[in-house]
């Protein structure tokens, strides 16, 4: 749309007598005619007054309320739209005028409106019950003034133009605002996934395990939000939070020893409870930094994935021994994610196994360690969890698809308790 002043004026009234009053009043002056100038000073004996307009403006006229739509609609497809329309409340046959005024608002909603109206039409009371009480709207009685009309048409659309530089200068204002809180939200997941990495930095060899992390849970996430009982519970702002809030699962390990934390042989009793407590340091850091954040939802489940993503479905899990859906939702595709990428990843405690043994030992699983429908999720997906793993994988020696299997469920369970 051109920044130049908006001086189109449409006229909607069945009157053609009344078109010609708006030229005569609104309508760009004439060409000067020096010869009927000289004429009309020699009949009256001095010049005449020079005739100067306030504005000039570009009428469109239409003599009934669709012929008036039309136009107010193709001025808008052609980004042209009128700053001001006069119309009158009578003309029949179509509908009238305040009926008019309303679809024309449902067209242009920022087009000033004069409604012309003689004193046994309808009252100022009766228009504002069938229109919003707006400043769009003023109401001219006839016989009109031809003072009064210019001044309303100058006015008004002076008025269009500076309504549309504060919806320009507004438009501006939010997209700067808009940038400076994407920046924002960049610099605060950038902080918060290197807090992560420095956490996850004292296991040489768990590589890119926050990166899939974060992205077996979005794929997880955003399967469960297109099918299956949680779709009402997971809408998109889930989906980016726990894309952020995932890598802070283990940040609670920076409380743990080397000694337990890197130790290659079987934990004993005594430095297993000790390594349950990451859950519940990690945990308790991110619920007291969520009391001081404007980021407070996503630390929230960045607490809860923290607190409760070694729980089990079945509740023989840790650390407080929650069932079902009792565990956020959040930890529970976390468990899953984070038990996935332990089973196909080196450890020091254990080799990696193949992408396909991992998910037959989670499908064997579900109802147990893992919520069914999570399960039901990571089978629909599984094909991605095999490329990102193609793509984020870390070297090792993987135990092939055949050597896995013999000693069936009881096995399986074993495993999976080793590597959570």
């Amino acid at each position: 749309m051109s920044a130049e002043p908006n001086r189109r004026i449409l006229v909607i009234d069945d009157n053609q007598s009344i078109h010609d009053d708006f030229r005569k009043i609104l309508g760009r002056p004439a060409a000067p005619n020096k010869m009927l100038d000289k004429a009309a000073a020699a009949l009256f004996g001095r010049p005449l007054a020079e005739s100067h307009a306030y504005c000039e403006f570009e009428l469109a006229h239409a003599c009934q309320a669709e012929e008036g739509l039309a136009l107010v609609q193709r001025s808008i497809d052609g980004d042209r739209p009128f700053a001001l329309a006069f119309v009158d409340v009578r003309m029949p046959p179509g509908c009238d005028g305040v009926e008019t005024v309303r679809r024309l608002w449902g067209i242009d909603p920022h087009l000033q409106v004069v409604i012309c109206t003689a004193h046994s039409d309808y009252s100022l009371e009766q228009i504002l019950e069938r229109l919003e009480r707006t400043d769009r709207l003023l109401i001219l009685k006839k016989p009109f003034d031809n003072v009064e009309v210019s001044q309303l048409a100058i006015a008004l659309t002076r008025k269009w133009d500076l309504a549309r530089q504060a919806r320009l200068h507004c438009d501006r204002l939010e997209r700067t605002v808009a940038e400076r809180a994407r920046d924002l939200v960049d610099t605060r997941d950038v902080a918060v996934f290197a807090l992560a990495q420095l956490a996850e930095s004292r296991d040489p060899e768990t590589g890119q395990h926050l990166e899939r992390i974060r992205a077996y849970c979005r794929i997880l996430a955003e399967q469960l939000r297109k099918e299956g009982p949680y779709t009402s519970l997971i809408d998109e702002q889930f989906v980016e939070d726990i894309y952020r809030s995932s890598p802070l699962h283990d940040i609670g390990k920076v409380g743990i020893p080397d000694a337990i934390l890197l130790k290659p042989d079987r934990l004993s009793e005594r430095e297993f409870a000790i390594l349950k407590r990451h859950t519940v340091i990690g945990a308790g850091a991110l619920e007291r930094a969520a009391m001081h954040s404007g980021c407070g939802g996503f630390l929230r489940m960045a607490a809860d994935i923290a607190r409760y993503h070694h729980e089990r479905f079945d509740g023989t899990g840790y650390p407080t021994g929650l069932k079902g859906q009792e565990i956020p939702l959040a930890a529970r595709i976390v468990a899953l994610a984070d038990v996935y990428d332990a089973l196909t990843s080196v450890r020091v405690y254990k080799s990696a196994y193949d992408p396909e043994v991992a998910q037959l030992m989670i499908e064997q699983q579900s109802g147990k360690h893992f919520d069914p429908a999570v399960v039901d999720a990571f089978r629909a997906r599984a094909r991605e969890f095999m490329d990102l793993h193609g793509m984020l994988g870390r070297g090792g020696r993987r135990d092939e698809a055949g050597e896995f299997g013999a000693n069936g469920s009881a096995e399986i369970e074993d495993i999976v308790a080793a590597v959570t």
